[in-house]
Order: structure tokens, then C-alpha cells, then sequence
């Protein structure tokens, strides 16, 4: 049995996912709109990010991670809204996004 048989589902993807608690900035880059938020999770293909409002899925953004203590972004990348997760359990509105990195340009 090879390695990869003996490790549980969620450890089976193709990159590992890191815990973060970054600011990220979205921009839609059809319409130009612009929205603040967490990244809560970052690999090597995507991220999941908490936000007050909510994108719809299929939505092409370009985002910008940012440091936590005010540095420069760490990480600017075109990506595509691939789900949405609402937290009914929330007082305010805030939802998750679930979004898919196309391009890294930096």
C-alpha cells in the first residue's frame, strides 16, 4: 500500500492548505467593484476567504494578500469564485468564498 493510501481524504489534495488570517483585497475584473476581507486559508490553488457580502460563483477577481502587520501584498493572483459557504451561525452577514487561483502575477 503506497503512502498516499494510509492518509485521510482532506490530506489527499493536490496542495496543503495553511491557516492564515490575512487581509486580502477583491476586485472584480469586469466591473472594477472592490471589497476588503480575511483570507482564512491559503494553498498553492486557491484560498478561502471571509467576507461581510458575497460574490456570485463563476466571479473573476484579482486579489491581493496582505500582511497582517501592514506590509506590502504578499501575494497578488487572478482568481475564480468556485463556492459559497454562508455561516448562519454569524451575527453579522459575513459569508466564506471559496476561490481558485488562475494566475499568480507577482
Amino acid at each position: 500500500m503506497s503512502y498516499s493510501a494510509n492518509r485521510s481524504y482532506q490530506e489527499k489534495r493536490n496542495y496543503i492548505r495553511m491557516k492564515i488570517e490575512a487581509p486580502v483585497d477583491i476586485e472584480v475584473t469586469t466591473n472594477g467593484e472592490r471589497y476588503n476581507g480575511i483570507c482564512k486559508e491559503l494553498s498553492g490553488g486557491g484560498m478561502l476567504v471571509e467576507m461581510d457580502s458575497t460574490l456570485p460563483v463563476g466571479t473573476k477577481t484579482k486579489v491581493s494578500i496582505s500582511s497582517s502587520h501592514g506590509h506590502g501584498p504578499m501575494l497578488i493572483a487572478n482568481a475564480e469564485v468556485t463556492r459559497v459557504v454562508a455561516q448562519p451561525d454569524s451575527v453579522s452577514s459575513s459569508c466564506l468564498l471559496g476561490l481558485q487561483i488562475s494566475e499568480v502575477l507577482n
